[in-house]
């Protein structure tokens, strides 16, 4: 093979490692993937997106949507040596991660197997097996006697070792089903989104010719352009309780990650039709009645004036 021909080969072979690298899934993709989460030791299923597995496992199927989910890559969304998995892999790929449970939910600490005064406890769940909450902290009853309570407060599956299988479906490059995901995964519920890109007027700090330092800066008013998230507010989201204290983490999170310039939340309260109508009884009838009705019925009442202040006068003088 002569110079010229093994320079096209090495040209040829790194057009085509190129091709790879960009069609690889990088750190900050958003991908859609399928996967089922099973413990190593019994394959129990913990988590999955599969309706069929999840009826299999006897797990709750009417709660909860049983679908593929978007995640981020490298956000933390999944298990560490999950991203690491997927960095590098391409739609299509399947494959199974081992995570210890180290990694996973922590190993099994004895010491968090804790004895607490039953009074902590509402009456109806003192029994073995009771998931709890005290002071914060989420545990399970093993037993309970005497007024008092023995509650293991690791995590269900702290000790487990679990085993990942995923399949990669596809790389979401969709702007606003991203921000829906995002939101998605921080409120159990993906409300409607839209980006628009908006003209808004600011103040703009000019600079002064003057060189004294204690004047105040002069402004101007200009137009800029914002790209905006708007999001439709949901009842469920408005009482959502993350939502409530993380608004402003979670927003930020949206408009670091989809390079946004704000959000803007919008809340839509539908009319109560038929309400005014009911009124009507509370008023007599006079609630549907049109002017000309009203005056007709004025007339009608025969009043006399000065037989109505004698009236009130004799009232007065008793």
């Amino acid at each position: 093979m002569s110079d010229e021909q093994q320079a096209d080969a090495a040209e040829s072979q790194a057009d085509a490692e190129d091709d790879v690298a960009e069609d690889a899934i990088q750190d900050g993709d958003f991908v859609r993937l399928a996967y089922t989460l099973r413990t190593t030791d019994d394959g129990r299923v913990v988590d999955t997106t599969d309706q069929e597995t999840a009826e299999e496992a006897e797990i709750d199927t009417d709660e909860y949507e049983f679908e593929p989910r978007v995640i981020v890559v490298g956000a933390g969304h999944v298990f560490e040596s999950v991203d690491e998995a997927l960095i590098g892999a391409e739609v299509g790929d399947t494959g199974t991660v081992d995570i210890a449970a180290a990694e996973a939910f922590g190993e099994y600490d004895d010491d968090e197997v804790r004895t607490v005064s039953a009074n902590k406890i509402d009456e109806e769940s003192r029994y073995p097996g009771a998931q709890i909450q005290i002071d914060g902290e989420q545990g399970q009853i093993v037993t309970i006697v005497s007024g008092r309570a023995r509650v293991d407060f690791n995590h269900p599956l702290a000790g487990e070792d679990l085993e990942y299988d995923y399949e990669i479906l596809d790389v979401v490059d969709d702007r606003e089903e991203q921000a829906a995901s995002m939101l998605e995964m921080y409120l159990q519920e993906a409300p409607e989104v839209w980006i628009e890109t908006d003209t808004v007027e600011e103040e703009e700090v000019v600079e002064s010719d003057e060189d004294d330092e204690d004047a105040e800066p002069e402004t101007e008013t200009v137009e800029v352009e914002k790209e905006t998230l708007y999001i439709e507010a949901t009842p469920q989201m408005t009482m959502n309780q993350q939502w409530l204290f993380s608004k402003q983490q979670i927003a930020q999170d949206v408009m670091d990650r989809l390079d946004l310039d704000r959000v803007i939340v919008q809340e839509t309260i539908d009319g109560m039709g038929g309400m005014m109508g009911g009124l009507g009884g509370m008023m007599g009838g006079a609630g549907g009645a049109a002017p000309e009705d009203i005056e007709e019925a004025i007339e009608d009442v025969d009043v006399d004036a000065d037989e109505l202040a004698d009236e009130l006068d004799a009232d007065l003088e008793e």
